[in-house]
């Protein structure tokens, strides 16, 4: 299929986002493995299936030569960019956003990448991380229990769309059967990026709304930060991360 397609409307790492026809139209990154786009696709089809708000999948295709995903158009704006226009309105936002991620982590998938095995790849893949560093995070990750439940993976509040009163989560390609724990702390380590405020809001909303302990959240926090050193996010601090892998293995 070849479409004439004009500036995306986002870019993201592994893909570019148009709006095209009133469709939604993302293209992968070349360097992506050709199965890329299927794959998320059918995470997203899961999370349909289920029950969860989700903009439906119309086709898994080839655009320009490249591998492209055309899903449904939801008009809306970010939670993230309504909050940016109302701060005084950010616990309002943050629990509506945990009420949402809550009914994610209800699922029980049976059919899911293991949120372990994507995790150990990451850990094996972080350039920054020595021999001594992988190992210890790898036996860490091992020791883990949980029972296994729906984690979105990259769970913040530019990944969920307001649209007439309804919220649409979007961009499910990190999404794994796994412990809400270690999706929670996920969360709160994108935030703590930007702003401390923020993270500390979102993680004493979530303990007060699910019982949680943040010490229980918190174990998952040198596996999580060591993969995320995988990701080479441009806006992401190696030195960040890393400071949080030597505080819990020295």
């Amino acid at each position: 299929m070849d479409l004439n397609l004009k500036s995306p409307i986002a870019i993201g790492n592994t893909a570019k986002i148009y709006l095209c026809e009133n469709k939604i139209i993302k293209i992968f990154n070349d360097y992506l493995p050709v199965s890329e786009s299927l794959y998320e696709a059918n995470k997203q089809k899961l999370a349909y299936l289920f029950g969860l708000a989700v903009p439906k999948i119309l086709d898994v295709t080839e655009i320009n030569g490249k591998q492209a995903l055309i899903m449904e158009y939801i008009k809306g704006r970010t939670i993230g960019d309504l909050l940016d226009e109302n701060m005084e309105q950010a616990e309002y936002y943050m629990s509506t956003s945990i009420g949402i991620q809550q009914k994610i982590h209800m699922v029980v998938p049976d059919s899911l990448e293991p949120m372990t095995e994507k995790l150990r790849r990451q850990i094996e893949l972080a350039p920054q991380l020595d021999e001594r560093h992988k190992s210890t995070l790898l036996k860490k990750l091992e020791s883990m229990t949980f029972e296994k439940r729906l984690c979105h993976g990259d769970f913040h509040l530019n990944n969920l769309i307001m649209s007439d009163n309804e919220v649409k989560i979007i961009d499910w390609v990190d999404a794994s059967a796994g412990d809400i724990r270690a999706d929670i702390y996920r969360t709160y380590l994108l935030y703590s990026q930007f702003s401390m405020e923020l993270a500390n809001m979102y993680l004493r909303l979530y303990c007060e709304k699910s019982g949680l302990s943040r010490e229980e959240i918190f174990q998952w926090a040198p596996i999580i930060a060591a993969a995320r050193l995988s990701e080479n996010v441009s806006s992401e601090k190696t030195e960040r991360l890393m400071d949080i892998i030597n505080s819990y293995c020295p």
